[in-house]
Parts: structure tokens; sequence; C-alpha cells
């Protein structure tokens, strides 16, 4: 018998799954999450995880987005050949209006962050349209639908590789994973597509995120084949290399790997790896004909109960409004900071439009100042009802790299805010120039947006989440990344912490 499912009932459930996933953790992930902080034993890396638990608890309990970049929609469609639409539109349609109404909901609006003309003009579509749509037919009477949201940090660490048939899939990955530094705010989930053909490989390594969190449990039981064999070996390994905690050095950088095979040509084997973020918002429904999906929030028990708080005698309270290069030259790599006072923002955009500025012989826009600032690099979501602004955390800051030398030799910026590592070229201008790096936490966007407590638009408007900010912030939470001596934790951390594994002969299998 032929099951019909109705447009607005698949429209429905595709807003209501987006919006779901924007404040609720998978009860998986919370579980492998509060694992990690317990075995953890780097106290950067503990404070790191603390971090991303508490903004998730407030963001379930406030239903505001768990990290600012709200993400590109990918969608995986499987249709039962016993099925049949109500009216004409295609599922690519039903799956962008129901992502149209998600980003642009009045009470809980998600950052647009899709872009149109990606080769030329990069124009915004405005309600994070088109969304990536994978179809495929089944047997049956029913729907099935897997849906992410997944943030440009972790989805630009994606590799991909046409390896030789003989060649080993591990010694590749776990030469990759340190090159992917800690712009895909570890710890999170690695998903591996090997086989088929290029493409096939990406596809089956970004659905693999979609399988629930289940290595303890594969641990205990044991591999049944070569799939599983592989999870416990990359899980085992990548861990040991201890990366840790938004690549501070700890001891869990996964927290599961997933991976999915396909036949392939004798001649190849495709393998992609494609990281999952703290954020890792997905979820998967089915659609039977009977109405639109329902979803199970969790409950709040199911949150761990942790504090952070800022009375430790290792915090360093900074009043930014009367900061001297002297007070940085105090501050080493590793240190808590609560900062307070003004910061400007910028990304990508205002960068590039302030670095050309100056190329040109022109002044900065009007109130633009960035002598004796900290500028942060950070796209807020929009602000509802009282809200000062919407979650506001850090992106990644490589992006940046090729900017800093103008930015700190010609503006008078005494530093940054961001999340991640900074490659040479940056480290050596802000050792140069004796500015600092100071890194806040990568997926907790809505608890970082509580130390924020005035905003306002300063120049750029027309560039939306890109424009400069200038926020007025009280005790917001950063660790100082590189110092004004050129000391990078990102460099040292990992290092530390792969050989403080081996000295505890922490088994993870």
């Amino acid at each position: 018998m032929t099951t019909l499912i109705k447009t607005q009932d698949f429209i429905d459930s595709i807003y209501e799954a987006i919006q779901f996933i924007s404040y609720y953790h998978p009860r998986d992930f919370l579980q492998a999450m509060k694992r990690a902080y317990d075995i953890e034993e780097n106290p950067s890396a503990k404070a790191a995880i603390a971090q991303i638990l508490v903004n998730s608890k407030m963001c379930a309990i406030g239903h505001r987005p768990l990290c600012q970049d709200t993400g590109a929609v990918t969608c995986f469609v499987k249709i039962g050949m016993d099925v049949r639409f109500e009216g004409d539109m295609t599922v690519q349609e039903m799956v962008d209006e129901g992502t149209r109404r998600a980003y642009c909901c009045p009470t809980n609006p998600l950052r647009k962050s899709v872009l149109m003309d990606p080769i030329g003009k990069r124009v915004n579509t405005k309600d994070n349209t088109p969304a990536v749509v994978h179809i495929e037919m089944v047997k049956g009477d029913k729907v099935e639908v897997a849906i992410a949201s997944k943030g440009g940090g972790s989805e630009n660490k994606t590799h991909m590789k046409m390896l030789n048939p003989s060649d080993s899939i591990v010694d590749w990955i776990l030469h990759e994973i340190p090159l992917m530094g800690a712009g895909w705010c570890p710890p999170g989930i690695l998903g591996v597509g090997v086989g088929g053909t290029p493409e096939k490989s990406a596809i089956l390594a970004k659905e693999a995120l979609n399988d629930p969190i289940d290595i303890q449990d594969l641990i205990k039981r044991g591999p049944k084949n070569a799939e599983e064999e592989l999870r416990l070996e990359l899980y085992d390994k990548i861990n040991k290399l201890g990366i840790g905690a938004q690549g501070l050095g700890g001891m869990t950088t996964v927290l599961d790997v997933k991976v999915k095979s396909y036949p392939c040509h004798a001649v190849s084997k495709a393998t992609t790896i494609i990281p999952n973020c703290a954020a890792t918002r997905h979820i998967d429904f089915v659609l039977d004909g009977s109405g639109p999906a329902k979803f199970d929030p969790p409950s709040i028990d199911d949150y761990p109960d942790i504090e952070i708080g800022g009375n430790s005698a290792n915090v360093k309270r900074v009043n930014l409004d009367t900061l001297t290069k002297e007070e940085i030259a105090t501050w080493k790599m590793g240190d808590t900071l609560l900062l307070s006072g003004t910061i400007l923002t910028g990304r990508d955009a205002a960068h590039k439009r302030i670095c050309d500025l100056i190329a040109q012989g022109k002044p900065l826009p009007e109130g633009v100042d960035f002598h004796g600032k900290m500028i942060y690099y950070v796209g807020p979501v929009p602000a509802v009802g009282d809200e000062v602004v919407g979650p506001a955390g850090p992106t990644t800051s490589t992006r940046m790299d090729k900017f800093v030398e103008t930015m700190l030799s010609q503006t008078g910026l005494f530093g940054m805010i961001g999340k991640s590592e900074r490659g040479p070229v940056a480290v050596e201008s802000i050792k140069r120039h004796k500015a600092v790096y100071l890194m806040a936490v990568g997926g907790a966007a809505y608890l970082v947006s509580k130390a924020i407590k005035a905003a306002r638009v300063l120049a750029f408007e027309d560039l939306g989440m890109e424009a400069i900010y200038e926020f007025k912030v009280q005790d917001m939470p950063v660790t100082v990344a590189v110092d004004s001596e050129g000391n990078n934790i990102h460099a040292v951390g990992p290092k530390i912490w792969s050989e403080k594994i081996k000295e505890i002969g922490f088994k993870y299998i």
C-alpha cells in the first residue's frame, strides 16, 4: 500500500529538526563529553570541556544556538519505493523551505552563512539555503531523514586522498590529524569514508557522522569486522597523539571514530576524513504518513552538573581599557584571563577591507581605532529579546594569519582573540611586535555571549555578521595561546601530553 507524505509534514519536520539540533546536544554526545571531562588530566583542556558542557546546558534551557556558526545544512533522504509525496514540490524544495523557516525563526534566529556565486561575488542568500540534499530510493513505505547543520570550522578540515590499495589508511590519517590543527574544535567525532569513488568516499564520511557514539560499547564487546577494527585502532592512536580539547594538549581528541566503506575499483582506495566539532548537530527521523516528526528533548538531568568559575588563584583579571604592553609581557602561555572592557571584532571580510584601506593610504572608517585594543574574531548570531548579542563564540583564527603583520604594524593593535592555532608567520609577527594571541573556547558561544554586556556596529554594516562591532565585556574567559615571547601552546601542548599519555600508560582500548 502506498504511503502519502504531506508536503507540510515534511517541511515542518525539517524546520523542527534544525531548530532542535541548534540548541540540544544528543544524549550520547553529553555522555561521551562527561567521560572525557572525568579522565582529563590537563587543567586547561578540562576547563575547555567544562565550558562546552556548561554552554550546552545553558542552550538547552534558553533555546539558543550551541555555536555562533549555525552551519550549512546537509540532509540524507531515503525514500521508500511505496511512498508518494503530496503536491508538486521536489524534495530539495521541501528541505530548502524547512531550512529557510528554521534559520529565519523570529524567536531563535540562526546565523545565515550560505553564499551564492561562490566563485564570484559571494553574496549571502539571507536564509541559509540551498541545503545539500542526498536522495536514495530504498524498499519500503517510509521516508528516513538524517539531517545535520555543520559549521565551517570543522568542514574546512576535511581531507581526501586516493590511496593505493597497499597503502595504510591508519598511517595516512595519523599523518593528517595533526595537520588539521584545532580549528575543528576537538574533542569531536571523526567520520571516515573508504572506497567507491572520490565523491562517494566523502559522502560516506559525512553520513558516518550521523551514527551514534558507541565506541565504549565496541571496546567492551570487541570488533566483528574490518570497519570496527579500524575504528578501534584509530580511536586509540589518534587520542595518543595528545592533541586534546581545543588543541591545548590532553587525554581526549576524538570521542569516537565512525567508519563506512563501499566497494571500489581494484586499483583504488579513495579515503576521506571529515571531523565533527563540539557542536555536533544532527538528528534522524522517520515519516510514515501519520504527521510530522516528533523530537524528544533530553532531560536537564542528562546534563552533567559541572561548574566553572573565575575564583582560582591562577586566573588573572584584566582591564582592557587600561591595558599596556608591559602588562601583556607578564602573561605567559597557558595563563587563564578574565577580560573586562572594550574589544573590537573583525573577521575575514573586515580584515581584507581594513588592509586594503591601509595599502591605499586611506583612513579607517570613522570610530574604528585599534590602538591599544584587542580584536575578536567572531560573527555573532542575531540577538533576540533583551539580549545584547546572540551566541558569539570565536571563529578559526588561521584564516586571519595573512593579515596579522599589517594589523600589528599599522593599527596599534595589541592582540587578537580567536580559536585554534596560529601559523608560524603569525606567531613570528606576534613575537616581533610583543603582542599576544588569546584563545576563547570554540563550542561555548552562548556562554561567551553572556560576558558581552553591550554591543554596537562600528563599521561595514553591509557585511552583516562580519561587520566590525564594539563589545563591552565583563569577565570573558580566555587562555593565553601565544604570549609576547612567541611561546605557542598549540605547538607545545600536544607534544607534552602525547608523552604524558605514554608515561601514564592510559588504555583507550
